[in-house]
């Protein structure tokens, strides 16, 4: 009688514990399919290194991501792989559920961040950008352009060494790092194109054509001129004629451009970019130029050109004489006129 007894209560354990394991894994599986509470598209989870599973609870919860959040350990002990999380910043998305979530965190694939360096740009609208841009770890503030580019390898000026592009990055990623990346990529596409530029071009070094590149990136945006403001360049330089651009004394102004340039400043000596005053080209590139104002600087147009002026109409009209030139600079003017 007492066996029956003590297998009749050990069945019955066995049915309880066997029941109650049955209803906590159903339990679980149904918790681990639960949607987190994601309230916005682009809504990010920064898990810090060595976060533990008991802190990762607290942050779930204090994050208001998961109310249930106490139960993410015992789903990690029923499916082990979802607990080796690392440590990084993920993008959630809504919808996904605390297993996906989880999932997300033991992968590492942390998300991708971009920033963009656009063409005709300065070195310090560039370094304006790089230090509002979020999820960039901060290293060179207070640094100077001339500090940054030894930083870099870049013997003088930063500028024009930075090639324009979006770069992808992920959270924490250094500045300079970034900014080592966009050196590199220009470095890399200076040498192919000044190997394979046009011959008998007036430039004594790949830097040369990298500041006229520059030049012509700020002369115009339209990408069928560019060959043709190019050639115009080319010919001047042949030529011994003194460049006459007026970007470059915009950018040897520097703070002290006002929208106009003066007649004081067409004849200023002091300034170094004064191409006006100048012979030759100026000391350095006066901003980050595309591929396609690379090319053209290395693959200049066949033409006479020596003048360009606007048209009034966003493009401009080009002359091989200073006569028609200022027949030229005339309808232009009358255009501006007529447009007042």
């Amino acid at each position: 009688m007492i066996k029956k007894i003590f297998l009749y209560t050990l069945f019955t354990l066995i049915l309880i514990v066997g029941g109650s394991i049955s209803i906590g894994y159903y339990f679980l599986q149904q918790f681990s399919t639960k949607q987190m509470q994601v309230t916005a598209e682009n809504q990010m989870f920064v898990l810090k290194k060595g976060t533990s599973m008991h802190q990762l609870v607290e942050q779930v919860k204090e994050s208001k991501l998961l109310e249930s959040a106490y139960l993410l350990p015992y789903l990690c002990k029923l499916n082990p792989s979802l607990s080796s999380i690392k440590a990084g910043t993920y993008q959630l998305h809504p919808h996904m559920t605390v297993e996906e979530f989880l999932q997300l965190l033991v992968s590492g694939k942390e998300s991708n961040f971009s920033i963009q360096f656009v063409e005709g740009k300065r070195a310090k609208d560039w370094l304006n950008v790089i230090q509002t841009t979020p999820y960039i770890q901060q290293t060179l503030a207070g640094k100077t352009e001339d500090e940054i580019a030894k930083l870099l390898g870049i013997e003088g000026s930063i500028e024009g060494w930075l090639s324009p592009d979006t770069y992808l990055y992920t959270a924490d990623t250094l500045d300079i790092n970034i900014l080592k990346r966009a050196h590199m990529t220009m470095k890399s596409n200076l040498q192919k194109i000044w190997d394979n530029r046009d011959s008998n071009l007036p430039y004594q070094s790949p830097y040369e054509l990298l500041i006229i590149a520059s030049i012509i990136e700020k002369e115009t945006g339209i990408s069928s001129e560019r060959a043709n403001v190019a050639s115009v360049f080319v010919n001047r330089l042949k030529s011994k004629m003194k460049l006459q651009t007026d970007p470059t004394i915009i950018y040897g102004l520097g703070d002290n451009y006002r929208g106009t340039i003066r007649r004081v400043d067409l004849t200023d000596t002091q300034n170094p970019y004064n191409t006006y005053v100048i012979e030759g080209l100026p000391p350095t590139p006066i901003a980050m130029p595309s591929l396609a104002s690379l090319e053209a600087a290395a693959h200049p147009a066949k033409t006479n050109y020596l003048f360009f002026v606007a048209n009034g109409t966003g493009g401009h009209t080009f002359s091989t004489t200073y006569s028609n030139h200022q027949q030229a600079v005339n309808v232009y003017r009358q255009l501006s006129n007529s447009g007042n």
